[in-house]
Formats: C-alpha cells, structure tokens, sequence
C-alpha cells in the first residue's frame, strides 16, 4: 500500500501531461473546424491557418512528450508507446498538412505544389513552431506537474550525442526513411497508412534517438531546441535543417532519376 502511495503522484503526473495533451489536440481540432467554416473562401488565409495550427499542435505535444520520455529514461517501452499513440492522433487530426518544411520541399520539388503555397505553408511552420515553444513555457510555469518547470525552455538540452557527420548521416537517412514511405504509402487504405506511419516514426525514433533525438522536421527541431539554434546556430542548422532537406533530394533523385533511369537501361539491354 505504501508503494502505491509513493507511485500515485508520478501517476497523477503523467496524467495530467496526458491530460493537456489530449486537451490541445481538441482545441486546435475545434479550431480547424471553424477555419474550414469560416475562411475556405479565402484560399491562402485558409491554408496558413491550418498549417499553423498543425505545426502548433506536433510541437506543443512533442515538447510534452519529451518531458514524460525524461521522466524513466531508462525505461524506454513507455516513451515509444505514447509515441505510437500520439502519431496517430497527428496522423487522424492532421489530414491535408504537412507540418514538416521537407513535406512542402518533396511536393514542390516533385511538382505537386505552387511555391507560392509552399511559402505560405513554411512561413506558417516557422510561426507555429516558435508559438508553441512561448504557448509550452507559459503553461509550464503554473507549475501543473513537477515536472513543468519553465526555466527548461531557456536552456539548452543539446540532444546532439555523436559528432557532426554521423549527426547529418542520422538525419538525413531518417528522413529519406520517412518521406520515402510517406511518398509510397499513398496508394494504402487511410487507417492502414496511418498505423504504418506512426510504426514507422516510433522505430526512426527509438534508433536514432539517442543519437540526435531522430527530429527529421526543421520546424520540430527550432521548437524543441530554440536555444540551441541560439547558442551553436551553425552545428544545429547543419544537423535538423540541411540534413532533412538533403535527405528529400537524395530520396527524389533515386525514385524520379536513378531507379527510372537504371530500369530502362536494364529493359534496353534485355531486348537487345
């Protein structure tokens, strides 16, 4: 009985994390169902908002979700599980947005996008990511845990554990994973391509986590790590923005070029 007493307010803890979480998703889902209502006449207005409040939505609960994953760091199970869980609420709520600046740079690279569109999506991520970060320290500060601790979003938590090529190997090649299954996954049955997705994120997560928290997501990583960006601007634009976004080309070239390109000269040699 006491080591139920001793346990129930880290429950309560992790509770209330769950709590806010799941608070916010339907806030901001109350919130695009007003936007799809009242702005659809207004095409560009429209797509800024909705992709703002998705960023909004992905950052605010990432940063919670680190925070719960600190909590037993030696006890991953846990961590991975609300990552599953929460990826396909994303995956659910957040249909039609990208929320990711290599999602917008794959679609106008491949022509699926109007770099006016894409301008205003990115422009929209940027201001998303940086909202939330202000919206997780205010709400840190009321203390609502003992784990919200607002003097957490003014230092940095340098997540970087290796040195900086295999920090841009890592996330480019989790991101070349991801958009790569993102591209292919189309054709799949919705609830089908939702559940791989998240299986899929939750795996890049927990292998390259320890290495540089596996962000593969520019808007995320300025969120998560804003003072960092601050502090050593230059390692961390290299690592969670140059190497995402090299990962998309490569995964273009190899699926628009090279392998188009290697099976028509393997369909030339069979018939000579």
């Amino acid at each position: 009985m006491t080591a139920l007493r001793g346990l129930w307010p880290e429950v309560q803890d992790t509770c209330t994390s769950l709590g806010l979480m799941l608070l916010l998703v339907l806030f901001m889902g109350l919130a695009r169902v007003v936007t799809r209502l009242q702005l659809h006449r207004f095409m560009m207005t429209h797509t800024f908002v909705l992709e703002f409040l998705a960023t909004f939505q992905l950052c605010c609960c990432t940063h919670e979700l680190q925070l719960l994953s600190e909590q037993e760091p030696a006890h991953p199970t846990w961590p991975l599980t609300l990552i599953y869980f929460f990826s396909l609420v994303h995956g659910l709520t957040l249909v039609g947005t990208s929320s990711n600046p290599c999602g917008v740079l794959m679609q106008m690279l491949l022509g699926g996008m109007s770099p006016e569109t894409g301008a205003i999506r990115l422009l929209a991520q940027l201001i998303g990511a940086l909202c939330s970060r202000y919206c997780v320290s205010a709400l840190w500060s009321l203390g609502l845990t003992k784990y919200h601790l607002n003097e957490r979003t003014f230092v940095c938590r340098n997540p970087i554990q290796v040195d900086l090529p295999k920090a841009v190997i890592t996330e480019a090649i989790c991101s070349f994973i991801f958009h790569s299954a993102l591209l292919h996954f189309q054709e799949i049955r919705t609830k089908l391509r939702i559940h791989l997705l998240a299986a899929l994120i939750t795996f890049l997560v927990y292998a390259g986590g320890s290495l540089t928290g596996a962000v593969f997501n520019p808007a995320l990583a300025l969120s998560l790590h804003f003072k960092c960006f601050d502090e050593a601007f230059l390692r961390f634009f290299i690592v969670y923005w140059l190497a995402p976004s090299l990962g998309i080309l490569l995964m273009i070239l190899m699926f628009s070029f090279f392998l188009p390109w290697l099976y028509n000269n393997h369909t030339i040699n069979k018939k000579e």
